[in-house]
């Protein structure tokens, strides 16, 4: 079966939906430049920013590039983040080099023999000793695929590349071995060097040193993917050195740009390519979009991005597929450009945590749209604090109002509320979360002020689509539960919270082990404090009316002094969530406190079966009054 939700691969991006092809052309242009051979270029760029995608970008251009070449452009990609900690990073790249090289002999041409008896030679420099015998036993094997024909070649008692002396001669016989005879088919040899701002600070120098040794022969080029400020760092703790003052250069840094002659930043996303980026990984995972379309949404992107456009221009049916994941991309763009600013990785993270929590929820039961799952992992993954405060509102059953109360602040007027009421009813419900513990009957809504919530909350709520509390708390108790967030009404004495949770369960057996005894045995105060409880969770969750309006009616049962509050907490249920068997149940009550109660919900619905049970009801109370 099809994955409704796929995900995006982390793996290096084949296709270039981050207009980053300029970049690689410009880094291609310096390698194929024989005024700058040999040459060692920088890509610069933050964590997560796309450097392993445009390596991929330069290394397709130099390979469309070495057709019309005078000769082949070997492509040599290596990782120290990967290199056998066993083994030295200098050995280890020098081995990989090497490697590359050896596969390039044509060992049944003479020249291929001549030239392959100097390669031996060179090999006999390096410590193989440490190098080549202990690959034959990890993992670096797969670096060196051609170990074996390099094997017999090991020197116990080599000269060393410690040395200056050492140094030099490796570098004189290395830049020989280019220029012989037997490799003359290749123009350029090209390492691709990645990741190497993961690395330890011994790492990172060795691997220099190693790049260094090999950037005097001429058809050599590095480029050398990497954070510059965080290598530069590596080489500070190495060697110890202090930061540059204002006007000096950081040694570190001087280091480094002794090896790197030059260091292209990559750029952050601009708001456009955000929104493009965002809209093109949605429509590649969307089962609807064939490949030819995408190839095609690709392109326009690319020359909207030139053009000075904005997506706007795409032609889509706006109620198709397409038309839904550019609506969902520009409802998304605001926050996430503001807040990853700009970082590819982030954005993609975000999109398959977006699928993960759509994929569990469709699983749980819980029906929602995409846009709705988005702007809520907006706030559980992006506005933490605010993601608590909800978290706090749906711990203190006051969901329903306080979001209904935030949608006015951000998008319409409300009225003012009296400070210092509002300041007394505060509980904490969520470790760090402020909420309300207000009585069912005070009107959230119309006693909140703009204020009472934070800038980032009401930017948040004006985000589309206006999301339904009943129909999101399933999915706020299941990111709570991501979070290892506890969602506890603090408001309710824990005294009572297990006797509040056996009379909200859906078990029979639960509510019937609460008797009628021991809820007539408690204090006034704590009756009242359930009536409380319950009706602000029967408005916030009215799926689970069947049970809480049973325990609320037996309540008032055995503690007639909370009758009062337990209509209003009824009232409190609007109209369109009554069900009919809630309806039914107060038939067996006084007439005399029920019907203002069924006469709000009658004249606030139109739903035939609701009309229905209510007549039922009214009619049951005129026969017992003899009408």
């Amino acid at each position: 079966m099809a994955n409704s939700y796929p995900l995006l691969s982390d793996e290096p991006a084949l296709q270039d939906l981050l207009a980053f092809r300029a970049v690689a052309e410009t880094v291609a242009d310096a390698i194929f430049d024989d005024e700058l051979d040999p040459v060692a270029v920088g890509l610069s760029g933050a964590w997560g920013s796309g450097k392993t995608s445009v390596l991929e970008l330069v290394k397709s251009e130099i390979e469309d590039r070495s057709a019309t070449a005078d000769g082949k452009v070997l492509v040599i990609p290596t990782q120290p983040w990967g290199y056998d900690p066993s083994v030295g990073p200098k050995e280890s790249l020098i081995a990989e080099v090497l490697a590359a090289l050896n596969e390039e002999f044509n060992t049944e041409d003479p020249i291929g023999k001549a030239g392959l008896e100097a390669f031996k030679k060179l090999v006999k420099k390096v410590n193989w000793s440490k190098a080549v015998k202990m690959a034959a036993r990890t993992a670096i094997t797969m670096q060196l695929p051609n170990v074996d024909d390099v094997f017999d070649l090991v020197s116990d008692d080599p000269e060393s590349l410690e040395t200056e002396k050492g140094m030099a001669a490796f570098r004189k016989d290395f830049e020989g071995l280019l220029g012989d005879p037997a490799l003359q088919h290749l123009s350029r040899v090209v390492v691709l060097v990645d990741d190497l701002d993961r690395c330890l600070p011994d790492t990172v120098v060795d691997t220099l040193e190693a790049i260094r040794l090999f950037l005097s022969a001429k058809g050599m080029s590095f480029v050398i993917a990497a954070d510059e400020d965080r290598v530069a760092e590596a080489i500070q703790q190495k060697f110890g050195t202090r930061p540059g003052g204002p006007e000096d250069e950081d040694p570190a840094k001087l280091y480094l740009h002794k090896i790197v002659q030059t260091t292209i930043p990559l750029p952050a996303l601009s708001r456009f390519d955000t929104e493009a980026y965002l809209f093109l990984l949605l429509a590649k995972i969307d089962s609807e979009v064939g490949e030819a379309t995408y190839e095609h949404l690709v392109a326009q992107c690319d020359d909207l991005r030139i053009d000075g456009g904005s997506l706007d221009d795409i032609e889509v049916q706006e109620s198709g597929a397409l038309g839904e994941l550019l609506v969902t991309a520009a409802r998304l763009t605001p926050i996430l450009y503001e807040k990853f600013h700009g970082n590819p990785r982030r954005i993609k993270r975000f999109l398959n945590d977006l699928n993960v929590r759509r994929a569990i929820s469709s699983r749980r039961g819980f029906t929602l749209k995409a846009d709705e799952v988005a702007k809520l992992m907006v706030l559980e993954r992006i506005l933490v604090d605010d993601f608590r405060t909800v978290l706090g509102w749906l711990a203190s059953n006051q969901l329903r109002d306080k979001l209904e109360s935030l949608e006015l602040a951000a998008n319409g007027t409300a009225e003012p509320m009296d400070t210092k009421s509002s300041k007394a009813t505060e509980e904490t419900s969520v470790k760090g979360t402020r909420s309300s513990t207000a009585k069912p009957e005070e009107k959230t809504p119309a006693a909140t002020r703009e204020n009472a919530f934070t800038d980032t909350l009401r930017r948040w709520a004006k985000l589309p689509p206006t999301l339904d509390a009943t129909a999101i708390s399933g999915y706020l108790y299941l990111a709570a539960s991501f979070a290892k967030i506890e969602v506890i009404d603090a408001g309710l004495p824990e005294r009572l919270r297990d006797l509040a949770a056996a009379l909200a369960s859906g078990l029979k057996l639960d509510r019937a082990g609460v008797t009628d005894a021991t809820l007539k045995a408690l204090p006034e105060l704590d009756a009242q404090t359930l009536v409380s409880h319950l009706g602000r969770r029967t408005r916030d969750q009215p799926s689970i009316q069947k049970f809480t309006v049973e325990s609320l009616l037996r309540i008032s049962h055995e503690h007639p002094v909370t009758l009062p509050n337990v209509i209003a907490a009824l009232k409190g249920l609007p109209a369109v969530d009554v069900e009919p068997a809630t309806i039914v149940k107060l038939r067996p009550l006084e007439a005399a406190s029920f019907q203002p109660l069924l006469d709000i919900w009658k004249t606030s619905t139109e739903d035939e079966q609701l009309q229905a049970a209510i007549r039922v009801v009214e009619g049951g109370w005129s026969k017992i009054n003899g009408n």
